[in-house]
């Protein structure tokens, strides 16, 4: 009947408060939304038909990497700085950009939403997808008090399981270009133009940008210019040209953080090293009382807290910044060095290859090894050819740093 029951369209909304924020400001609160369960049983129904649809089409395109299954962030950021790795080695200027989209899942326009999924889905999916969008309203709860219904007029729906699928498809079209690379994750885009010489590839990235623009206006899509960075990759000392998303110049920065990761201007992984020591710093601070010498638990349940709060922290991405010099890597040793020690309580004259023999915990070098080569065998037999491109590309080995499969063998 093509066919979504309205009772099924109504969310309600918790507010959940912010810590640290004035409670009189309704920006001080994280709205959640939250909806039938039946519903979200029929979305997965009609999602596992969509995705199908979608991927016998090709209509999601190979550089976003958001919401796909064997798609992760890590291998986006791989591709980006792969791309730079080569223009560093081709001793050019990598001019990148990295876009910030306003309300990214709330602002999507509906109509022109239906205008593509009527001309990318067999007509009794569109009917149903229709169906499902139009009409939603919403209410807020606090407590035991009620808003009143209000019609939700845009974006698509929040906590549900077709949203993210409906808004990958919404932004399939976005504008690609043969001299720039593209890379997105969900909302997360970075754009990159490389070139011997920095005005020209300011330019290839401005000329990109202009279509991005105008593709934006035209599907009521906004990206904030000043919460969006634009950053020179080089090992020489000019900068690119500035360049602009419509009217508005792009702030310059040395250093950007894109899915997670903060990459500097020589990709020498520094600064992204040393944010990770700082909050694992502030981590273990408010976890002392635990972890530390004088806590009363078992030996067995301190290591288990470092491995389950503290320890994901830095091997997030390791596959990546485990190519650093080995003075960065050991910032982070030295962190795991005094935890350690602090859980066994031992004394400062004991040697550390005895304490990671007794707790049978590897250094950082060697979890670099291991997480590396399993990163390897995973996106071998990766379902998008510009993962599995990564292991192939032979790089021209000019400066004498490291390569990202160099880490296995050592």
């Amino acid at each position: 009947m093509s066919y979504f029951p309205r009772v099924w369209k109504v969310s309600q909304i918790k507010m959940v408060p912010k810590p640290g924020k004035p409670p009189h400001l309704t920006s001080s609160y994280r709205p959640i939304s939250l909806l039938p369960v039946l519903s979200k049983v029929l979305e997965k129904i009609i999602s596992a038909r969509l995705n199908q649809c979608l991927k016998d089409a090709s209509t999601i395109p190979d550089h976003q990497f958001g919401f796909r299954k064997n798609h992760a962030t890590v291998e986006q950021v791989h591709r980006v700085c792969e791309h730079i790795r080569e223009a560093l080695e081709c001793k050019k200027y990598c001019s990148g950009v990295f876009l910030d989209v306003q309300q990214a899942f709330d602002k999507v326009w509906h109509n022109g939403l239906l205008y593509k999924l009527k001309k990318s889905l067999p007509h009794n999916l569109y009917l149903l997808l229709k169906s499902y969008l139009e009409h939603r309203i919403f209410y807020v709860k606090i407590n035991d008090s009620f808003s009143e219904f209000y019609e939700i007029n845009a974006g698509v729906p929040q906590g549900s399981v077709l949203g993210p699928s409906l808004y990958l498809l919404y932004t399939a079209d976005v504008p690609e270009s043969d001299n720039v690379m593209t890379a997105t994750f969900a909302d997360d885009t970075a754009v990159l133009a490389s070139d011997e010489n920095n005005n020209l590839a300011s330019e290839m990235l401005q000329s990109h940008l202009d279509k991005v623009n105008k593709w934006m206006k035209d599907w009521r899509i906004k990206a904030s210019a000043t919460k969006s960075n634009h950053v020179t990759f080089t090992l020489r000392k000019k900068d690119c040209p500035p360049v602009k998303l419509g009217n508005e110049v792009l702030p310059h920065q040395s250093t950007v953080k894109y899915l997670g990761f903060h990459l500097d201007r020589k990709q020498t992984w520094k600064c992204h090293i040393q944010k990770k020591r700082d909050e694992l710093n502030q981590r273990y601070r408010s976890l002392e009382w635990l972890m530390g010498r004088k806590s009363r638990l078992s030996l067995e349940n301190k290591l288990l807290c470092y491995k389950t709060v503290l320890k994901p922290v830095w091997t997030y991405g390791i596959q990546l910044w485990g190519t650093a010099s080995q003075t960065n890597i050991e910032i982070l040793q030295r962190f795991q060095n005094g935890v350690l020690k602090a859980i066994v309580n031992a004394p400062w004259f004991t040697r550390m290859d005895e304490v990671h023999e007794y707790l049978k915990m590897p250094t950082v070098r060697e979890e670099v090894a291991k997480l590396t080569r399993t990163y390897r065998d995973r996106i071998v037999n990766h379902p998008n050819k510009l993962a599995t491109d990564l292991t192939s590309n032979v790089p021209t080995r000019r400066l004498k740093r490291k390569n990202i499969w160099d880490n296995i063998d050592q």
